[in-house]
C-alpha cells in the first residue's frame, strides 16, 4: 500500500523491465569501464527485476545459464588447499580458454568482497540453491580480507580497506549463515570509532561522514544484531537526526551537496532500520526519485535530466520499494534484496541445518 494519498506520477515499470532486460544481455559502451565488475551490473538487472516483480521476462533457460556463469566466476581452494582468495570475481575478462575449458589467469584469480556479496545475492534472487558455492572456502577468503582495525580490504591483491567492504563481509557472513569469517568485535569497534563529531557515519575514524557509508555501518550492525547495543542513546539520537536531516526534496549523501536518487535507498534505508522511517516527507522524496525517471528508454539517473545507469536505476526502485510503492516488491533494508529472496534465502539455510 502506498504510504502517502497525493496524485501520482506513474511508473514506467515496463521500460524499466525492459532496460534491465537489456543490461543483461549487453554491457553498452559508456560502461565500458565497469566490464572486470559486471557481476554487479547483473545483479542491479536481476535484483532490479525482482523488485518490478518481473524475473518471469527471464526464461527458465536463461536463469540457468545466468547460474551457471556465476559459478564461473567463482574462486575455489587453490591445489594446496589454501582458501586466502577465494570468493567471486566480477568477471570472467581475465580467464583464458584452453582444451573447451575455461579457467583463471592464475595471476588474477582472486576473489572480491563486493563481487562474492553480489554473486550470491543474485544467485538467492533466481532461486538456486546455493549448493554449488564453497561455503566454507567463501567464509576463509572474507577472513583473510580483514585488517586488525576491523575494516576489511576488498581484496587481497590489493584495495582500500573501508566501511563498503564491513558491510559486503557481513552480508557474505549472514547469507552463508556463518560468522567464523569476521572478528564481530574488531568490525563493531571500527564502526563505532567511525561515528563523526555530527553522528553521521564515516569510511573510517576522522573521517566525513557519509550517507551511503552510515548504510553501511547501520546495516552489517543489524545483520550482527548489534545495532542497538554498541551506540549510546545520545548518539542513536544523534544518528537519527543526522539522516533525517539529509532530506532536502529527495536525499543528499552529505550536507549542502544536492539530492541524488541512489540516498533515497541509502538514507532511507538506514531511516528504516532505524525505526523512524516514518518521519520522511514521502510526497518530496518520491517527486524527487521520479523526476529522475526515463520514460523514455527506462532507468533513472542520479539526476534530472542526465542519463540512466544501472546502479540508480536499482537504487531508485528500492527506496520507492521503501515506501510502499504499488506494483513493487517490499526490499529487506539490511540485505537490499526483496524480502521474497530473503524467505527463499531462509529455506536455503533451513536445508544447511537439516
Amino acid at each position: 500500500m502506498v504510504l502517502y494519498d497525493e496524485a501520482l506520477i506513474p511508473l514506467a515499470k515496463n521500460k524499466h523491465i525492459k532496460y534491465f532486460m537489456y543490461h543483461l544481455d549487453i554491457i553498452p559502451s559508456s560502461l565500458s569501464n565497469f566490464d572486470t565488475t559486471r557481476l554487479t551490473i547483473a545483479f542491479f538487472a536481476i535484483s532490479g527485476l525482482d523488485i518490478l516483480n518481473g524475473l518471469s521476462s527471464i526464461s527458465d533457460t536463461r536463469k540457468k545459464e545466468i547460474c551457471n556463469w556465476i559459478y564461473g566466476l567463482q574462486v575455489l581452494p587453490s591445489s594446496d588447499g589454501g582458501s586466502e582468495k577465494c570468493g567471486f570475481q566480477g568477471s570472467s575478462t581475465l580467464m583464458y580458454e584452453e582444451a573447451g575449458r575455461r579457467s583463471f589467469i592464475s595471476t588474477y584469480a582472486c576473489g572480491h568482497l563486493a563481487m562474492t556479496y553480489t554473486g550470491l545475492a543474485a544467485l538467492v534472487i533466481l532461486g538456486d540453491d546455493l549448493s554449488r558455492v564453497d561455503r566454507h572456502a567463501c567464509v576463509q577468503g572474507v577472513k583473510a580480507l580483514q585488517h586488525d582495525d576491523g575494516s576489511f580490504c576488498a581484496t587481497l591483491s590489493g584495495s582500500e580497506n573501508d566501511m563498503r567492504f564491513v558491510y559486503c563481509a557481513a552480508c557474505v557472513c549472514y547469507m552463508l549463515n556463518d560468522w567464523s569469517g569476521m572478528d564481530i568485535e574488531k568490525t563493531v569497534s571500527f564502526i563505532t570509532k567511525s561515528m563523526s563529531y555530527d553522528y553521521g557515519i564515516g569510511q573510517g575514524p576522522d573521517l566525513e561522514s557519509h550517507g551511503g557509508v552510515t548504510y553501511c555501518a547501520v546495516a552489517a550492525l543489524t545483520l550482527m544484531g548489534r545495532l542497538h547495543n554498541v551506540f549510546s542513546r545520545k548518539q542513536i539520537e544523534g544518528l537519527k537526526r543526522w539522516a533525517i536531516f539529509r532530506q532536502v526534496t529527495g536525499f543528499q549523501g552529505r550536507p549542502n551537496k544536492p539530492e541524488d536518487t541512489c540516498y533515497s535507498f541509502w538514507v532511507g534505508a538506514t531511516l528504516k532500520l532505524l525505526e523512524v522511517f516514518d518521519l520522511v516527507d514521502f510526497k518530496e522524496n518520491r517527486e524527487y526519485v521520479m523526476s529522475t525517471q526515463s520514460t523514455f528508454s527506462g532507468g533513472f539517473s542520479k539526476w534530472a535530466d542526465s542519463y540512466a545507469d544501472p546502479m540508480h536505476t536499482y537504487l531508485g526502485l528500492s527506496g520507492l520499494s521503501l515506501m510502499g510503492e504499488e506494483g513493487l516488491q517490499e526490499v529487506h533494508a539490511a540485505l537490499n534484496i526483496t524480502q521474497r529472496a530473503v524467505a527463499h534465502l531462509k529455506t536455503v539455510q533451513d536445508q544447511w541445518a537439516s
